[in-house]
């Protein structure tokens, strides 16, 4: 077989860095408690003084406090079939913060055939601030569609690029399910005929992976 050339971009992700942004999100703390009653104050009003010295911090219910291993989130049958001849273990990219934030990549090339998928998951302090970040992720997507029956709310794109006349298609899917956010990214090319999987099939691999990933946030992510 003789070897092709990789076009730069792929060539690049053949060797990715993946940086991911720190997101603090703080919580305001409550008043301080009042001060202790004198020693001749009865019970009664010492519970009347505690509670008019205001509401205490309330603690932000949170479904999740740690995001899972994003190598072991997608089936060894999966990872066959949507990146045939990679290793099915995965690579985790190194994070500033493994707890709350994992990524795992999948990529081979498989005669001409290159296909690369990423499963990242980040978990966020509620609710709010994960669909926050994927009322951001998406806004910057446009053109896509909802994925119904999905976590909370789902959001699928796909878009082809070219580049010295090799075409690329890739997918991403975003998930928000409680207070985590799921990210999958699949795209793929055919070196040989310089053309790129089809929309249907980068977008159903896509959303099989987001599936299992979301799946394996809910058994196994660390529910509090």
């Amino acid at each position: 077989m003789r070897s092709l050339p990789l076009p730069l971009a792929l060539t690049a992700r053949l060797s990715p860095v993946v940086v991911l942004a720190t997101m603090g999100w703080a919580l305001s703390s409550g008043p301080l408690a009042a001060p202790q009653a004198a020693e001749h104050t009865t019970a009664e009003e010492k519970t009347e003084t505690q509670s008019a010295s205001g509401p205490s911090t309330e603690t932000v219910s949170k479904a999740y406090s740690a995001a899972p291993a994003p190598c072991e989130s997608v089936a060894k049958k999966t990872v066959e079939s949507l990146v045939p001849g990679a290793k099915t273990a995965g690579k985790e990219i190194p994070s500033t913060d493994s707890k709350l934030r994992r990524t795992c990549s999948w990529n081979a090339l498989k005669g001409y055939d290159y296909r690369w998928l990423d499963v990242s998951y980040e978990v966020l302090e509620s609710d709010e601030a994960a669909q926050k970040a994927y009322r951001k992720h998406t806004e910057e997507k446009s053109g896509g569609g909802a994925v119904p029956g999905l976590g909370d709310t789902a959001y699928s794109i796909v878009n082809l690029t070219t580049e010295d006349k090799q075409e690329t298609r890739e997918g991403q899917v975003f998930v928000a399910a409680s207070n985590a956010l799921v990210t999958i990214t699949y795209n793929g090319s055919d070196f040989e005929s310089k053309k790129a999987p089809s929309t249907d099939t980068i977008n159903k691999g896509a959303i099989k992976a987001a599936k299992e990933a979301v799946a394996a946030l809910e058994a196994e992510g660390g529910k509090g």
